[in-house]
């Protein structure tokens, strides 16, 4: 009998990405989607090419061969309208340390078309759903590392985007601001955004739709955590990881 569920289409779709920088291979053909509402952990080890693709994704570098989408639109073809449904939190912070917290909000809004009582409103909103109203005007370089993680996740919500990319964007962070900040962004799959969340850290990736586990450039597998946990025949995610990857000690919390 015919599915009668029909699958959404996917919000982010990388379809045989291949990418070198001379005569390192960072990407070697890597396919993946991910479709609205869903929470996808892509977890791989240092060097990985997680932020390679991150980087291939926000426009920065373009891929050697393959194609990358965003909302059906092609980033090569038409990178403005691709870039546009898209929010990020880079693993390196890109605040403005000597902005308020509510300038660095305000400039990003306004870099999306969206001012006056409609910017004050979202840059409101986003504040008081991250607890941070009472810090709308401090300076961001006098705000914890936890807190400069919030602003900017804030910030990459400010224009509603479709999907949301987050690369490796808890390091540094203990582990109660790490818990905050993926219970914060895993609560966006009730709104319907598409989550990417690059990590190493394999209990960030327990709670989520699926697993991408990628090393070396290459896509080693695919499912949800208890299939991969299934598939590998070991007890825990952490070590079917490890088991895939060939390291022989989980990476730190």
């Amino acid at each position: 009998m015919p599915d009668t569920q029909l699958r959404p289409e996917p919000l982010l779709e990388v379809s045989e990405v291949v990418k070198s920088y001379g005569k390192r291979e960072a990407l070697r053909g890597v396919s993946l989607a991910v479709a609205p509402g869903e929470f996808v952990a892509l977890l791989g080890p240092n060097g990985a090419g997680k932020s390679t693709l991150f980087q291939l994704l926000t426009g920065l570098f373009n891929a050697d061969a393959g194609r990358l989408r965003v909302c059906g639109h092609d980033m090569r073809a038409s990178p403005v309208k691709a870039l546009g449904r898209i929010g990020v939190v880079f693993q390196q912070m890109t605040l403005d340390l000597d902005l308020s917290v509510e300038a660095n909000l305000r400039f990003h809004a306004r870099l999306h078309g969206i001012a006056g009582h409609d910017g004050t409103a979202r840059i409101a909103d986003a504040l008081a759903r991250l607890g941070l109203t009472e810090r709308a005007r401090d300076k961001v370089r006098d705000l914890s590392g936890g807190n400069r993680r919030k602003v900017e996740l804030a910030r990459a919500l400010i224009h509603k985007p479709s999907v949301l990319l987050m690369d490796e964007a808890t390091v540094g962070l203990d582990p109660a601001s790490r818990r905050q900040l993926l219970d914060e962004v895993l609560a966006l799959r009730e709104k319907g955004v598409a989550t990417l969340w690059a990590s190493h850290l394999v209990d960030e990736a327990e709670e989520a739709d699926r697993v991408i586990v990628l090393h070396m450039g290459r896509i080693l597998a695919v499912g949800t955590p208890q299939e991969l946990v299934r598939a590998s025949g070991r007890e825990s995610l952490a070590e079917a990881f490890l088991s895939m990857t060939g390291r022989k000690e989980a990476q730190p919390a």
